[in-house]
This record gives structure tokens, sequence and C-alpha cells, in this order.
């Protein structure tokens, strides 16, 4: 049997977010005779998947890739980073990229794989098909995959006939296999847990060590993701059907939980402006939208502007009204995914964004620096 058909029955999907059909990738890839990159460059909040998989899984995310493409693989990894050392130890060809979110974007390596700057390219059809960029400049047949999805094909293909059967042993019907998942913040042992879809939230956070009785809100997903309240953080089943009444998806497998004892109104502030001073400087939605939406959530969590003059849901529906507007409209979905956490953040924090809209927070205000521990890649 050949790999397409191994991975099409184990039910492998990409592991980065997307969660599109890996052989459906590999299929075209192979067919178009596509270079493919590995992309270890953990580029969302709070992520570690990738530098969990290059330092324990290194041997075995070599053979995932050299089994999709023989010898036409590259390894992307943040500059920098311990990835990136690791990479060039093993003797790997590694595709060293800017320190910044979208520049892990899967059109910004390709782009940066091809000479070009590692920002966002507009996609008429498929990258793996090959073709052009929006300047006319061509791109040669290029597919990227997620360091973990190699690393499963790896572990699928190496467990022989059996493979597909082990990999639908975990998870879902529809979301089968084993998947690592990424937990930081107010948790006793941040890392990597490794779990499956159908598990809960609540058995993803204890295993990272947080105390059930005593959580914040919970962030799913990081800046594209969502912000769940705790009594659902303590109920939510992790899969895509659970997570999709709260408008989010288990994603890239990243999960951030906010101090119970800090003001969570004062922590997303900080991750919209960390979304903000992400932009890639080439679409309207990422300079001018994301800068707003943050500037729309000061003025809520500082209760200036309107919310100062008693217009508190006058503020709320401009910021609501103004994620709408970015979104469906950049070169690629970083600002939907930021417009997405901004109005997930206002459902889930609504209470909060009351206490504010009266002067006041019910758990206190916290310094801003104390959060930065949540950009820490």
């Amino acid at each position: 049997m050949n790999l397409v058909d191994v991975l099409e029955q184990a039910g492998l999907t990409g592991r980065g977010g997307a969660a599109f059909s890996t052989a459906t990738k590999v299929r075209a890839a192979r067919e178009h005779g596509a270079t493919l990159i590995v992309n270890a460059c953990d580029g969302e909040i709070g992520a570690v998947k990738d530098a969990f998989v290059v330092q324990r899984h290194l041997p075995e995310l070599v053979r995932g890739a050299t089994l999709v493409a023989g010898a036409r693989v590259r390894y992307a990894a943040h500059r920098g980073s311990a990835t990136e050392a690791r990479l060039r130890a093993a003797g790997l060809d590694v595709l060293a990229a800017p320190a910044r979110y979208v520049s892990s974007e899967e059109t910004s390596l390709i782009s940066l794989a091809q000479g070009g700057l590692a920002r966002p390219m507009t996609k008429r059809a498929p990258f793996v098909l090959g073709g052009s960029d929006s300047a006319g400049r061509r791109i040669d047949p290029t597919v990227v995959l997620n360091a973990e999805t190699l690393w499963r094909v790896a572990q699928v293909v190496d467990r022989g006939v059996d493979g597909p059967g082990w990999f639908r042993g975990h998870g879902l019907p529809d979301e089968p296999g084993p998947r690592l998942v990424g937990v930081g913040g107010a948790v006793s042992l941040p890392g990597v847990v490794s779990t499956a879809a159908g598990a809960t939230l609540a058995a993803i956070l204890e295993a990272a060590g947080a105390d059930p009785g005593r959580i914040g809100p919970v962030i799913v997903g990081g800046l594209g993701g969502i912000v769940l309240r705790p009594e659902e953080a303590a109920t939510v089943t992790w899969s895509r059907a659970g997570l999709a009444p709260y408008g989010g998806s288990p994603g890239p497998g990243v999960v951030h939980v906010l101090d119970p004892d800090s003001c969570p109104v004062d922590a997303l502030a900080s991750w919209f402006d960390h979304a903000a001073g992400e932009s890639a400087g080439q679409c309207g939605p990422c300079m001018f939208g994301l800068p707003a939406i943050a500037a729309d959530w000061h003025e809520l969590a500082e209760g200036r502007g309107a919310v100062r003059r008693g217009q508190a849901g006058a503020a709320r529906e401009r910021l609501a009204r103004r994620a709408a507007s970015v979104t469906g409209r950049g070169a690629c979905r970083f600002p939907d995914g930021v417009a997405g956490l901004a109005t997930s953040a206002l459902r889930a924090l609504s209470d909060h964004l009351d206490d504010h809209a009266h002067g006041a927070c019910a758990v206190g205000q916290t310094p801003r620096s104390s959060h930065d521990h949540a950009f820490a890649h």
C-alpha cells in the first residue's frame, strides 16, 4: 500500500491548526514534485509542540519528512531559537525565519524559501501546484507540513499494516489520532500534554498542573482562538464539535490559563497589543485594523472615551463591528483570527467588562508586565 493510501486510511489531518487532510496534501505534493517545508517555528503565542518534537523525536520527524518528499525537504525554525540550533546540529537544511507570528505562516515560509520576504502571499491556487505571487514572481511547487504532522506520518507507517488502526484507536471517528497540546499560563507544569480529540479540556489542564477549583478564563488556540469562562473550560470537550458552540476548534493545539487573581481584561489588552505589533505591514486589516482593535480594547479596559461617557455598550458594539470589518480581507488569516479572539473575549469577559465600565475590577488591576510570560516561545 502506498503512503497516500495509508494516510487516508489513518485519517491524519494537519496538526498545525487548519486540520486539512494530510493524504490530500501529500498526494498533490507527489504529483507536482513539490519541495516540502517542515514548519517547526512554534509561531503562535504559547506554542511549544514543534520544539518538543524536534527535541524528543527528531529521527522520526526526519523519517516522516523523507517519506513524504525524499530529499526535497527544508526545515523552518525561528532564527536564533533552540529549535534552529538542534536542526542545524543534525546537519539538516534549515530555513531560518524571523521570530515573528506572520513569518511562520505557510505562504510566508514559501516566500522566504524562494528568495522573498517572510510575508504572507495571496494564493490564487495552492502553492503545492506552483504558480506565481501577486507580483508575478514564479513560485515553485511547495508544500508546508507541521512538525507534529510529519512525526505522526512516521508513527503510522512504522507500525506497518496496523498503523492506520493504531492511529484511529485514539480520538474520535471524525478526529482520529493522538495529538499534542501546549499548555501555559497559570499552571504548575507548563509544557506539552499528549491527548486526543474527545478528552475534556479539564483533564488536559489538570495534566499541566492546573488547580481545578482555581482557574481563570482560558484562551484556547492562541491569537486566533477563543476565550472560555472558567465554568465553560471545566466542562467543554476538546474537539471540533465540543468547541464549535464557542466559535473555536482544537486549532494549533495551544491553551493558556489566565491567572484567577489577575484581571483578565488587562491580560487580553497585552495580547491585542502583541497582535497589533505582529503586522507584516502589507495589508490594511493588519496595518490599521489590528491596532484599532487593540485601542478599542484598551478603551474598555481603562474606562476611557465612550466608556467614561457612560456609553460602554456603544464601545463594545464598535469593537464588534471593527472585528467583523477586518475578517476575510487580508492576505492571510491572521487578522481573522485576532478578530475572532476579540469577539470571543467580548462574550466571555462581559461581566469583567461591566466592572471596568463602572471603574472597578473584581479581581484587581495587575501591571501588564506580569503577563509578558505569555509571549515567550
